[in-house]
């Protein structure tokens, strides 16, 4: 699957699409395929401070709950509420789902993050 180039990318497996001083933020394909079908989604609430690198949530599917890591600093400015009814939704499409967007506290530590080609090499290696 080929991941969008617009995008940056964690080693942790999330991504991040930034639209100014905006961010949108999800988990990609491989960690989706990684985890199976994921059954629920523990998200920050709407007002709630991310770190770069902290946890700012969970996901839980049939095999594990795995920790969700902030690709940049920010405030959440909205949560995916479909999530919670439908956390199948990003097993679907894991790069359309979205989980958080959020207001970019300092928009210069986008830039230790992955290409999508940088990225896809990780994921390659790491298998």
């Amino acid at each position: 699957m080929p991941y969008p180039t617009d995008y940056k990318y964690t080693k942790e497996h999330e991504w991040i699409k930034t639209d100014g001083k905006n961010a949108t933020i999800g988990i990609t394909h491989h960690a989706q395929e990684s985890l199976g079908d994921i059954v629920f989604v523990d998200l920050p609430k709407v007002g709630s401070e991310i770190a770069s690198g902290k946890t700012f949530g969970s996901v839980e599917s049939v095999k594990a709950v795995s920790d969700l890591y902030a690709p940049a600093s920010g405030t959440v400015t909205e949560v995916n509420s479909d999530l919670t009814t439908a956390p199948e939704k990003i097993n679907q499409d894991a790069h359309s789902a979205w989980m958080i967007k959020i207001t970019l506290k300092n928009p210069g530590e986008l830039s230790t993050l992955l290409s999508a080609a940088d990225y896809e090499k990780f994921v390659a290696e790491e298998g």
